[in-house]
């Protein structure tokens, strides 16, 4: 049985006393998952930099005192309670802005910390975000790979990003225990993050924030148990050393291996990950290295509907534990990558800072691809293929941040930029013939692949991608700082090669580039609210045209998609609140008759538009009640389809409404209980583009509990959750013409101490 890391960085001594003494408590000041403090200049938050010198223990009870009394042993229940609490802040990495606080951003910006990872045992990015509103899970073509949907749009896991740094995430599924939060970030993001490498990213994007060394040493072990038969467990180990602790280090360990609640489906999990930082007055350095490897055996995947042109598979006629896979299907992803962070501070207004990230990622994998012919009795065609994929990814960022004045108005001024490069070998072997099968009754086969692209064994170069950009910005603040005004762009380029398979000989090449501008106000009318406005453009390579189209060969401008967003903040530290309305406009490709010829082309002058409203609530309610969550409502049409025949149409798998909620409550009469609980409701979602059908609207339960109490003077923290009470039957997504089943019920328990 492996090792699996749940673990967390816990809060300094002086703010555990202050919790102690407060019952009342800041949910963003709190946050045992926070680094350590950093040093904050105006408008600016360089990297973590310790604020005083860190102990062993943060509360003297335990460790200094043989024989504590009762009373005493109480606080250390109700302090180590706390720190175990859902925390879920405001605010985040902004790219070419830095780290800001969302209450004076005119961005929507979130970020789920990592006693939220712990409490829910999660093992993937996709279970962190079952718990934004505004974000829907769903999964990629042919294999298990998970990719999100925000505002609409897609966001793969090829963009995901690592410290602001694209490129350096591994790509398919993300081990989660290995960061100290997630951010997510609402909207277009061209100018602040640059054109994400896979083309994504338009609707929102996703920052992994690394565990790193806090204020406060920790040695934590976790033991967890998942149904039907996962077990695993984890190791947390952080210490600060040197004069004025100046040296921090922290390494996880983490694993998980055995079924899971879908029939004979297997996990096995491993990540490791070790970070180093070092500071002083002027400098702040930091590095991390990490390791992760997934294996899934026998998974299930989505399943193809694409030739449904009316009809859809009632989720009624399946358990959601059956399988529909093969069992000599497998995937097996091995990931080694980290990132380096250096600033320093010439004076008071000027910080320099620089990034370097790499991945080296080796994928192999079987995979059996369903598809489906016939909705009501469930048959359909079985496909197999074979592949082998490596990448060997680097990414640069630089920049320098000074903060002047010109009379009443303050400026910072924001200049840099960002680098990429990528290369992907890759070889595959299918099976021409494809065997019969059955998504309620279905069969095991034997695969014959036969035809093949380039050696599995020595995969060949089939692309390589470089994009590079520089960006400016000048984030002018008046008024008593009530109002603040960003104007800035960003000019990227973006190259594509691509090759062959086996023979690695050039097949196309893309060079083009573009300006992204951005705007956007923020006015303060009181001092815990903000009214905000924000255009900013989502970037994404042009293509280049097929052979089969008047105009082959020609290469198209990256397509750049245009947000509009006016929102509103409230945030007084224990609770925040947020609304925003958007639209954003996507150019697509699309086919036209050329003249009277009998001929086509190509164009991009297809067209998508998504319009909504979000809603987001965090932090008290009530003293002992938490909540998180919130509601998203999208109007996703096709504005622009060939011949018009789909025009006014809602895009395929985009629901019209998600709702989250989460709710913590301290039981007061029994120190140390928690009861939890979580809803997730999903809309329904059209099935075809002409939407004669639709899946339904969906909802699923979850409930839990936590007790923490003391053995041996330590405090152990036990969780026990249930995941989709009562095992609903619902098809979760057919985003992009994959059907996706939901989750089968599934019991959670694991047991975490502290040494």
């Amino acid at each position: 049985m492996s090792l699996r890391a749940l673990c967390l960085s816990t809060i300094c001594a002086s703010s555990l006393l202050a919790g102690l003494a407060n019952p009342v408590i800041s949910l963003a000041a709190t946050d045992e998952s926070s680094p350590v403090p950093q040093k904050v200049k105006p408008s600016s938050a360089p990297r973590t930099q310790p604020a005083h010198t860190p102990v062993k223990n943060a509360d003297p009870t335990v460790e200094n005192t043989p024989d504590a009394t009762p009373g005493q042993h109480e606080d250390i229940v109700v302090t180590a309670a706390r720190k175990n609490r859902m925390y879920v802040s405001s605010g985040g990495d902004l790219g070419a802005l830095g780290n800001k606080k969302g209450l004076d951003v005119p961005f929507n910006i979130r970020s789920y910390n990592s006693s939220l990872i712990l409490n829910q045992q999660s093992q993937t990015l996709g279970d962190v975000l079952l718990n934004d509103p505004t974000v829907r899970t769903t999964m990629g073509y042919g294999n298990y790979a998970q990719l999100f949907q925000i505002r609409g749009f897609t966001l793969y896991g090829d963009d995901v990003a690592i410290d602001g740094l694209y490129g350096v995430t591994p790509r398919q599924l993300v081990s989660p225990q290995l960061y100290d939060s997630v951010q997510v970030l609402n909207g277009a993001s061209a100018f602040l993050n640059g054109a994400a490498p896979g083309g994504s990213a338009i609707g929102g994007n996703v920052n992994l924030i690394p565990k790193r060394a806090g204020a406060t040493d920790i040695t934590r072990i976790t033991g967890d148990y998942t149904s039907s038969g996962q077990g695993g467990g984890a190791f947390d180990i952080s210490r600060r050393f040197g004069k004025d602790h100046a040296f921090g280090f922290r390494f996880n360990a983490a694993g998980m291996d055995g079924e899971t609640a879908i029939k004979d489906e297997r996990h096995d999990d491993v990540a490791l990950g070790a970070a180093f930082d070092w500071h002083n007055d002027d400098t702040r350095i930091d590095m991390n290295m990490n390791y992760q490897k997934q294996q899934v055996f026998g998974g299930r995947s989505a399943i193809i509907v694409s030739s449904l042109a009316t009809d859809m598979p009632a989720p009624k006629a399946t358990s959601p534990s059956e399988n529909w896979g093969q069992r000599w299907a497998y995937t097996d992803l091995s990931y080694l990558f980290g990132t380096l962070n250096i600033e320093h501070d010439f004076g008071s207004h000027i910080t320099a800072y620089g990034k370097f990230g790499a991945q080296s990622g080796n994928e192999m994998g079987n995979y059996a691809t369903t598809t489906l012919t016939n909705s009501r009795t469930g048959d359909g065609t079985v496909g197999a293929m074979a592949d082998a994929y490596n990448v060997m990814n680097e990414a640069t960022q630089a920049g320098v941040r000074a903060h002047v004045n010109t009379g009443p108005i303050k400026h910072e001024i924001n200049a840099g930029g960002s680098a990429i490069w990528e290369e992907s070998d890759a070889a595959y072997s299918m099976s021409l013939v494809s065997n019969a099968g059955n998504i309620y009754h279905p069969t095991q086969f034997t695969p014959s692949e036969t035809y093949s692209g380039g050696s599995l064994n020595n995969p060949g170069r089939v692309a390589w991608n470089k994009l590079y950009s520089f960006f400016l910005s000048d984030t002018m603040t008046f008024w008593h700082d009530r109002i603040a005004l960003t104007g800035g762009f960003r000019y990227q380029d973006i190259l594509s090669d691509s090759y062959a398979y086996g023979t690695g000989t050039l097949s196309t090449h893309y060079d083009a580039a573009a300006f992204s501008p951005v705007i956007g106000l923020v006015i303060h009318p009181v001092k815990h609210a903000a009214l905000y406005f924000n255009r900013i453009q989502g970037l994404s390579a042009g293509q280049t045209v097929g052979a089969t189209y008047v105009n082959a060969g020609q290469v198209f401008a990256p397509y750049q998609s245009t947000q509009y967003e006016v929102g509103a903040k409230y945030d007084v530290g224990r609770f925040a609140a947020g609304v925003a309305f958007f639209q954003t406009s996507m150019p697509q490709g699309m086919t036209e008759a050329y003249g009277n010829t009998g001929q086509e082309i190509y164009t991009q002058d297809g067209k998508q538009r998504n319009r909504g409203m979000e809603l987001t609530f965090n932090g008290e309610i009530l003293r002992g009640l938490r909540f998180n969550g919130g509601l998203t409502l999208i109007d996703a049409k096709q504005m622009h389809t060939t011949g018009g025949t789909y025009d006014g149409k809602t895009v395929i798998g985009v629901p019209n409404y998600t709702i989250n909620g989460n709710l913590e409550y301290d039981v007061p009469f029994v120190k140390g209980l928690t009861l939890v609980g979580r809803v997730i409701s999903t809309g329904k979602q059209q099935f075809n583009n002409a939407n004669t059908t639709h899946l339904p609207a969906w909802s699923r339960f979850d409930l839990g509990a936590r007790y923490t109490f003391l053995a041996a003077k330590k405090p152990l923290t036990a969780r026990f959750e249930v995941d989709n009470i009562g095992n609903q039957r619902y098809w979760a997504s057919v985003y992009q013409s994959d059907l996706v089943m939901g989750d089968p019920e599934t019991f959670k328990f694991s047991i975490s101490a502290d040494l």
